[in-house]
């Protein structure tokens, strides 16, 4: 059987020995390069499973390498090594592509723990079968769904904090849970919190844990959300209702990788990964002092949006056939949705998105007669029309400044797309796919 192999990318010789002894003992096989150059030529001549680079080389950084490693070589995990404290440039190399980070001083069981999961990341063909077999699928074959998959496909390749944004009952929980399924940590716990139903006197207990008598009722140990999603993700819904004094202790456990129990004196490693999701607007809580910036950087390393049911209307007829059928399986009814029912639907706004249809599809079920779902069993509000007039022309105008930005910063750089993605904060990745989606075209 032919041994997976890693590309260390280091010019210190010392760590570079360092690494291939440790992989070497893990039964990898390994080959190293000492800058930017040999290492792009190397990539060109032989295939790799991994690729471990540091931040700095002579002749360039482990942003450029990742940069173009997202290029060339899509599906190849890519690990930056940071010197200790670099955080920041920790998060902008993730958000240019890569896989994860590890700081100097190297921890040996932090990163035999990091190339295990780089190296049992699903295949593209595993993570659609993973996808469309999984209780939790997402259900829907509009251009904005088949993005959003395509981007969660994408971001479970990662262990980059994702941040998904969305109106109330649009699935962000299951956006999440797809990124957790199709992703390396899949056979590891998802646990899911709402933020806003814990009380704030009670936060810290339950998200680090307490000992036994660190406080009244406190009758025995609790090892808190952090050490039950240990290995694999913790899903923060709502992480727009944490205090100002939680977002301070979150911060510091996502930086240091470590938590401490309520009357503990000892830190305890993690390994979480960390989706988070709110309907509200986190940057303009940001503006508005409510929610801290430092965070909202952590948190939002990726960002990923949840499109209302409005915007994907013409996926109501599949996702009502899926509803009806799942409730035909949990009973002995054979309900049927007639045609001006169908249609019906299909001019509702759905205010409370994918949740508000399964509500009204369940009462209908209860209302209906003959086994057949009509138009007045579905009881639907006297409402606006789907995605109203002035929603559409707001996103217009949204995309038309988007557009400006994208052809000034081309313009600026003179269609040098990888000097255009850097000024404007995204992955050249990112870049082409905009400007294929606007079909820009150089002059």
């Amino acid at each position: 059987m032919t041994r997976q192999r890693v590309l260390i990318v280091d010019d210190e010789p010392d760590i570079r020995e360092l690494l291939e002894i440790t992989l070497l003992r893990m039964g990898l096989d390994t080959r190293s390069a000492e800058d930017y150059v040999s290492a792009t030529r190397m990539l060109e001549e032989q295939a790799f499973d991994l690729c471990l680079t540091d931040m700095k080389l002579p002749d360039g950084d482990g942003i450029a390498l990742v940069e173009h490693i997202q290029q060339q070589f899509p599906h190849l995990p890519t690990a930056v090594i940071t010197a200790h404290g670099s955080i920041d440039l920790a998060i902008k190399a993730m958000k240019a592509g890569a896989f994860d980070f590890i700081s100097k001083p190297v921890s040996l069981d932090t990163l035999r723990s990091l190339i295990d999961k780089a190296l049992t990341l699903p295949s593209a063909s595993q993570q659609v079968a993973c996808s469309s077999e999984s209780s939790y699928q997402i259900i829907g074959e509009t251009a904005v769904m088949v993005e959003l998959k395509q981007s969660i496909a994408k971001f479970a390749r990662s262990q980059a904090p994702v941040f998904i944004q969305g109106q109330s009952g649009t699935g962000k929980e299951l956006v999440a849970r797809q990124i957790h399924l199709q992703g390396s940590r899949e056979q590891a716990p998802f646990i899911a919190v709402n933020c806003g139903a814990i009380p704030s006197e009670l936060m810290e207990s339950e998200f680090f844990g307490h000992l036994k008598g660190s406080f009244t009722g406190a009758t025995s140990d609790n090892p808190g959300l952090f050490r039950a999603a240990h290995g694999g993700t913790l899903f923060l819904d709502e992480i727009a209702d944490l205090p100002l004094s939680m977002q301070v202790k979150l911060l510091r456990v996502i930086q240091e990788k470590t938590v401490r129990p309520v009357g503990s004196q000892a830190e305890q490693p993690i390994d979480v990964r960390i989706i988070s999701a709110s309907h509200r607007n986190l940057e303009n809580m940001v503006k508005e002092s409510v929610f801290r910036q430092d965070l909202y950087y952590r948190v939002n390393v990726i960002g990923v949006r949840v499109p209302p049911l409005c915007e994907r209307a013409d996926d109501i007829p599949m996702l009502t056939d899926y509803i009806i059928k799942k409730q035909n399986r949990d009973s002995t009814a054979r309900i049927s949705l007639a045609t001006e029912a169908e249609q019906a639907l299909r001019k509702y706004s759905f205010p409370g998105n994918i949740r508000e249809l399964e509500n009204i599809l369940e009462r209908a079920t209860a209302l209906c007669e003959d086994d057949q779902i009509k138009t007045d069993d579905l009881q639907l509000p006297d409402i606006e029309p789907a995605c109203a007039e002035s929603d559409t022309r707001l996103a217009k105008m949204t995309q038309d400044i988007e557009r400006d930005q994208i052809t000034r910063a081309l313009e600026a750089s003179r269609w040098n797309q990888s000097a255009a993605a850097r000024s404007l904060g995204i992955t050249l990745r990112q870049l082409r796919y905009k400007i294929e989606k606007m079909s820009l075209n150089k002059p």
